[in-house]
């Protein structure tokens, strides 16, 4: 059974030193936007004080498709003239799911945002972490409650090993 889509829980803790076009500091209003594909996108709320240091501090729980490799992490700020992209990153699905770390654990990430020009253009910092999915018990009973042997009703299962002797038959 393959599975479609993980549960991912992602915390948008803060972001750093945010500037518009790579120079003025950001000074309200920067909100961030997560898309894990074209059809899975969620968005913390605006931080309206923290200006270029804004701190949201939100959990966002979004499906990951079993063929994402990367999720799409901007920090948007939005002006009198409309929402501008502060910057970019592609966070890869490897930094917090499989590997050596086990499923659940909890992944502290910060990572480097890029402008549309590809110039560097403050932090984000993260958390991710993989829901463990709960298996669900089997509706019917692999074995049977009893087994009836000898017109004696006996709980639980038997199970017989065949096993070939090496003793001989010593007649007398």
């Amino acid at each position: 059974m393959e599975v479609a889509s993980r549960v991912m829980e992602i915390t948008v803790i803060s972001g750093e030193d945010l500037r518009v076009n790579s120079r003025k500091p950001v000074k309200k209003n920067a909100y961030v936007a997560v898309r894990t594909d074209s059809k899975n996108s969620e968005m913390t709320r605006v931080d309206t004080e923290g200006g270029s240091f804004s701190t949201w501090n939100q959990k966002l729980v979004m499906n990951l498709p079993a063929q994402a490799r990367f999720v799409t992490v901007e920090v948007h700020c939005k002006a009198s003239s409309g929402d501008r992209v502060i910057g970019t990153v592609r966070v890869p699905v490897s930094d917090f799911s499989g590997g050596l770390t086990p499923e659940g654990h909890l992944h502290f990430l910060s990572y480097r945002l890029r402008n549309e020009k590809g110039e560097r253009n403050g932090i984000v910092n993260l958390s991710v972490r993989m829901k463990v999915p709960v298996m669900a018990a089997p509706q019917q009973r692999m074995w049977p409650e009893t087994v009836v042997g000898g017109g004696c009703e006996w709980g639980g299962v038997v199970v017989g090993f065949p096993v070939r002797s090496s003793y001989r038959t010593v007649q007398v």
